[in-house]
């Protein structure tokens, strides 16, 4: 279900997040990299990568729900219109045989 560049992309997301916040801290002052800080960025974007991939789970799974419906409302509609096709033509019949019987009677 999930696609093998979805997982790449989240580890970049997570390693380019350690990388930018590893080099902001060090611009203000050298070694003042606070390990926490950066724990807490790889976490954070590492759950935006999660949240992401969440939602695009949940999207392709209304979207299956999606066509499986239409589908079936096709094949239903599909199954009215024959069956009024048959109902139809039965009317036509009984009622060519109906004008048919009154042009009769009508001629004699």
């Amino acid at each position: 279900m999930m696609d093998s560049r979805d997982i790449v992309f989240s580890i970049v997301m997570v390693v380019s997040s350690f990388v930018l916040t590893y080099e902001w801290l060090g611009r203000f002052k050298p070694n003042s990299a606070n390990s926490l800080i950066i724990l807490s960025a790889i976490v954070m974007v590492g759950a935006l990568a999660a949240m992401i991939l969440s939602l695009d789970i949940r999207l392709r799974r209304v979207e299956k729900t999606l066509d499986d419906k239409e589908r079936s409302l096709r094949i239903n509609i599909q199954s009215i219109e024959s069956s009024m096709d048959k109902k139809m033509n039965e009317v036509i019949t009984v009622v060519d045989e109906a004008m048919d019987v009154f042009n009769k009677k009508s001629y004699r």
